[in-house]
Order: C-alpha cells, then sequence, then structure tokens
C-alpha cells in the first residue's frame, strides 16, 4: 500500500465498497469539517479498469463531499481537487470488502444487514467465518448471528434495516419456516393483531416452546428433535410431549439418588404447581428435612432441598421429631402391573389393526401430521441463500397450486387455513384428535390428505422427487417458465451455446459462438418471448428440469441427472424376477386394473 494525491475525476466509488449505490450517501455531517478543512483521512483505493483510474474502496462520503465542495468552488470537471488515497494491490476483492467494512464499522456503525450483506459477499470470496472474525475482532458467534439474517425474506430484512422491527421479533423470526414468515408478514400488513417479540415465540409454537437447557438428561444422545434459532442462542424442543417423558424419567431417577443419599423423602409437585416458601421452613436432613421438586410448566425443574411444614417446625423446635415421608395414596395399579397391561393391550391391538387397513392408514397419516415420542416427521423446509432463487420459487405456480390445496386440506380438518404448515402439529391430545377427525373422511378426502402431507415431507433434490415425477409424468411446461432468477444463476458459457441450439437451432449457435454470455442470454430470452424478429419458442424446459432429467454436457455434476440414474438403477433391481422359494410383492390391484382396495375403517 503507497500513499499518494490522485484527482477527483480519476476516482469512482467501487461496487466492492460497502456504501457503494445508486443514490448518493448522507454527507450532511462531515460537509462542514470538508469546507472548512479538507479532506484529511486518507481513502483506500485500488487501481481500475482505464489509465490513472481509481475505484473507492473505503470513503465514499469523503469522496461525495469532496465532489460537492469542488463543484461549489466551480472547479471544471473536478479535476483540479485532489485527494489523500491510500493505494491497495489490484485485484483483492475479498481485502477491499475487509477494508470498507472496517474503515465503516470504525467511523459510522453499518445496520446488521448491511453488515450481512457484505459478511455473504466476503464468503463468496472465500472467506471463512473465523477468518472474518479474526479481521473484524468478533467473536464466531458474533458472525454467524450476522449471516443467520440470511435465513429471513428479504422484506423482513429490510424491515430490520429500518428499524421497524427489534432484535427480539427478528431473532425469533430465524426460528420460522419461509411459510411462517409469510404468514406473520401477512398479520403485519393487516389490520389484526400481530405478534413480536416474545410474544412472537409463543406464536409460532403455540405457547408450549421448551428450552433445550431446561432438560435434565443429555439433550444431544435424547435423539429429540430441536428448533435452534440461527443466531445460536436459543434452542427448543420440537415435542413438548416427548420432552417431558424424558424429563419425568430424569426426575425420577434424581429422586432415586435423593433417597439413596439419605434424605428422608422427596416430593414432586404435580406439574405447574407452586413450592410455597412461605409455608416451609429449612431442616437439615438429619433432622427431616425433605426434598421438595418444583416442576415448572416452561420445562424447568426446581429441587428445594432441606425443607420441612411450619408445623413440622415448630414441633422440632420442642425437641420432637418430625413424621415420615409424606404418604401419597397407593396408586390401585402398581408401576410393574400398569406395564403389563400396556403391552398385552398394545399387542392386542397392533394384531388386530393389520385387519383393518383403512384405520391403519388414518392412524399413520395422523402421526405424520401431529408426530408422536416414536414419530418425528418434519416439512421440507425449501431454505436458499439466494434471494432471488427463494422468491421465484415462491412465486412459481407450483408453489401456489400446492398452498391452494394445502389450505383446502387444513380447512377440511378443521384448522385454520392460515396455518403455515398442515404437518408440525404436537402432543398425544393433538395425534388422538387428528385420528379421530381422519376416521370421518371418506376414502377420497384422505388421499388429498396423504398427498398435500407427503408434498409437504417431500426432500427436495431427493430421488425420491425424480421417481415420482417421471411415475406421474409431470410436463414442467405447465408449472415453470424462465424467469429472471433463472438467467441471473446461467452464467456457463458452453451450457449457454447449447441452449441456444436447443432453442434457436445450431445455425444461430455457431454463428454467436463467441459472443458473450449477456448477448446468448438475450437471444433465449428473445426466442421465449417472440421479441425482436426472432421466432416465438412457447413451452420450452431445460433438460435438467425434465422428467426425466438429462445433461447438456459430459462433465457431470447435475444434481437431478444423478438422482433420476438412481432411480433407473432401482427401478431395474425392482422389474427383476424374486429368486426361487422367494416371495414376489403383490401389485396393488388398482394400479394393476383390478378392483379397488378397499380402504374405509
Amino acid at each position: 500500500m503507497k500513499l499518494d494525491f490522485i484527482d477527483l475525476g480519476k476516482l469512482s466509488i467501487s461496487k466492492t465498497n460497502m456504501r457503494y449505490s445508486r443514490q448518493a450517501p448522507d454527507v450532511s455531517d462531515i460537509l462542514p469539517t470538508v469546507r472548512a478543512r479538507g479532506i484529511l483521512v486518507p481513502l483506500i483505493v485500488r487501481p481500475n479498469c482505464g489509465p490513472d483510474a481509481f475505484e473507492i474502496v473505503a470513503g465514499a462520503r469523503r469522496f461525495t463531499a469532496a465532489k460537492i465542495v469542488a463543484a461549489e468552488a466551480g472547479a471544471s470537471g473536478m479535476e483540479r481537487g485532489q485527494l489523500p488515497c491510500a493505494i491497495l494491490e489490484d485485484g483483492d476483492d475479498a481485502a477491499a470488502l475487509e477494508a470498507s467494512l472496517i474503515e465503516n464499522v470504525a467511523r459510522r456503525d453499518p445496520d446488521e444487514v448491511t453488515q450481512w450483506e457484505t459478511y455473504t459477499r466476503l464468503v463468496k470470496e472465500g472467506r471463512s467465518i473465523d477468518e472474518i472474525a479474526m479481521t473484524f475482532g468478533l467473536p464466531e458467534r458474533g458472525v454467524k448471528r450476522i449471516l443467520a439474517l440470511g435465513n429471513l425474506c428479504p422484506r423482513i430484512r429490510d424491515l430490520y434495516r429500518k428499524e421497524a422491527i427489534d432484535t427480539a421479533t427478528v431473532r425469533h423470526l430465524t426460528m420460522a419456516s419461509k411459510a411462517q414468515q409469510r404468514a406473520w408478514l401477512a398479520l403485519l400488513d393487516g389490520d389484526t393483531w400481530c405478534p413480536t417479540g416474545h410474544q412472537l415465540k409463543a406464536w409460532l409454537f403455540g405457547g408450549g416452546a421448551i428450552k433445550a437447557e431446561h432438560a435434565l438428561f443429555d439433550v444431544e444422545s435424547s435423539g429429540l428433535a430441536l428448533i435452534t434459532d440461527l443466531f445460536g442462542e436459543e434452542r427448543y424442543f420440537a415435542e413438548s410431549d416427548a420432552f417431558w417423558t424424558h424429563q419425568d424419567a430424569a426426575i425420577l431417577d434424581r429422586k432415586t439418588r435423593y433417597l439413596d443419599a439419605g434424605w428422608s423423602d422427596v416430593v414432586i409437585l404435580p406439574r405447574g404447581d407452586h413450592f410455597a416458601a412461605w409455608d416451609h421452613r429449612k431442616a437439615a436432613k438429619h433432622k427431616g428435612g425433605r426434598v421438595y421438586v418444583e416442576v415448572r410448566r416452561s420445562g424447568e425443574v426446581c429441587f428445594h432441598e432441606g425443607f420441612v411444614t411450619a408445623k413440622e417446625a415448630q414441633r422440632l423446635e420442642r425437641g420432637e421429631t418430625v413424621d415420615g415421608p409424606v404418604k401419597t395414596p397407593r396408586p390401585e395399579v402398581p408401576g410393574t402391573l400398569q406395564t403389563y397391561i400396556d403391552l398385552h393391550r398394545h399387542a392386542a391391538v397392533r394384531a388386530a389393526l393389520t385387519a383393518h387397513a383403512g384405520t391403519a392408514l388414518r392412524l399413520m397419516t395422523a402421526h405424520a401430521i401431529a408426530g408422536s415420542p416414536l414419530w418425528r416427521v418434519a416439512p421440507e423446509p425449501q431454505t436458499c441463500r439466494s434471494d432471488t432463487v427463494r422468491e421465484s420459487v415462491e412465486v412459481s405456480k407450483g408453489e401456489a397450486a400446492f398452498d391452494a390445496k394445502r389450505r383446502a386440506v387444513l380447512a377440511l380438518l378443521g384448522v385454520s387455513p392460515e396455518e403455515p404448515t398442515l404437518v408440525g402439529g404436537t402432543g398425544e391430545r393433538g395425534l388422538v384428535g387428528v385420528f379421530l377427525r381422519l376416521l370421518d373422511l371418506p376414502d377420497v378426502a384422505l388421499m388429498e390428505v396423504i398427498a398435500v402431507v407427503m408434498g409437504e415431507t417431500l426432500a427436495a433434490g431427493s430421488a425420491a422427487v425424480e421417481a415420482v415425477g417421471v411415475e406421474i409424468g409431470i410436463d414442467m411446461a405447465r408449472y415453470w417458465q424462465a424467469d429472471d432468477a433463472f438467467f441471473e444463476t446461467l452464467r456457463d458459457k458452453t451450457v449457454l451455446g447449447r441452449l441456444v441450439a436447443e432453442i434457436a437451432g445450431e445455425g444461430v449457435a455457431a454463428a454467436n459462438a463467441a459472443e458473450p454470455g449477456k448477448v446468448l442470454k438475450a437471444i433465449i430470452r428473445d426466442h421465449l418471448q417472440g421479441t425482436n424478429g426472432r421466432a416465438e419458442v412457447s413451452g420450452w424446459v431445460p433438460r435438467w428440469m425434465r422428467f426425466p432429467p438429462a445433461a447438456y454436457t459430459a462433465r457431470g455434476g447435475v444434481g437431478s441427472v444423478e438422482k433420476a440414474a438412481l432411480v433407473a438403477a432401482a427401478r431395474t433391481d425392482t422389474d427383476m424376477p424374486p429368486e426361487d422359494g422367494g416371495a414376489a410383492l403383490m401389485p396393488c390391484a388398482e394400479d394393476r386394473g383390478g378392483d379397488p382396495v378397499r380402504l374405509a375403517a
């Protein structure tokens, strides 16, 4: 880096500059100082295209103020004004981004969304999170917290940038699915109440959010599903019933350890009951003190060691002893007998269920919707780092058609159509309630419910998508057409050439082989829109998106094509006859033209 004075006319603001914008930055706070004293602190610049041209990496506001002052002084073309500059090496975009952010953080704190934009660009330039953290003197958690804003819808980020919503609201929204974020924005735009801050957490979890930190058991080894805010600050259990199964077992284990340690008794209060400290007195273990266990509905458990009741404390003061353990009514059925009853009833139900396919199918569907301690089904999050791609999918025909079906099924089950997902309910009561509702539905309606459940839980980019698409015979032209997001992400010139050949013909492709990608994209657009004298091509879908998909080159690396190959191989294995002595699976009667399978409960 070297210092030099450079003419105003040879300077321009770099796109790597954190303050880069088509609109001039606000310089009202520094303009009086620049008028009076000029530019004292050097701008950070680097060589740009053209002779003696430089682009400003940091110092856009000082540069803007200097231009204003030069214009006021009547400097023709502003060539006569010179600014002190520190010149960086050319070609290092990551170093330029770091310089811009460091300079701006030191001078005028940028908002977190602006930091996210810069950190994201640094990641794309190859900087790791720990390198970014070291450069700016931040903890890695702080960098991750900023990068987490990428999970939010662009509009929510913009609201946060404008301070229209607070940090607590944004933190909870990072735990929300894309559909939940859209539902929240709809509430924000409407005339109804819109949850914010901690109220938003209750809205997202239905009031039953339980923090992972309250668990008395090993959360990681439990296998329970967790929902984590992308700021990395809070984790919650996805299924409250599953949490309480483990938590209650841990409480009983803690009780056993207290009794083994010599405490006279351990009293577990009913869940939600408060320990009345004012009605108890401290008492040592050897004087009959008990342990009272307060179990809060939030999941937190408090152990109050060494207490007796106020009346018992008076007896201790008189030198008497307290009574033994607090007597609780003996249950009619002891634990071992209850287990015996449960297991035999379970064996009978599942044996009989094999003869009632319709009931079993409805129960399975209820498990997929509501979940249980043994079922963990989650909707496909449809996550994407690119805002452009995310917005393209959100407004697509396929997404709109599926959302309409989902809303209809929600209404069919007696649930508000405004719920963001069908799958994701929790609790034994919810499971049974959904099951009883499904029992009332005819088979045709049940199949509609199942189709939406599978649609929500079908993993994007999986081989299952390829298998279903080929089986149904999906025509992607009904659901997709080339948009700006498609062209923005399309950059390989060889592939662009093959697309031109497919749409416009080999002759056009050969004639434009030396043209830049921008020209090739324009040719494709013209044919798809029928503009600029080119013949319109309707219903075009690139090979990657068809069912089955195909590639344009021999290079490979097309995920849909690779998954389709797996499906084709699996189909070949399935079509092979069973070995001698083996039993072949009988095909469904519906699939083979026979009598339809009866599903009624």
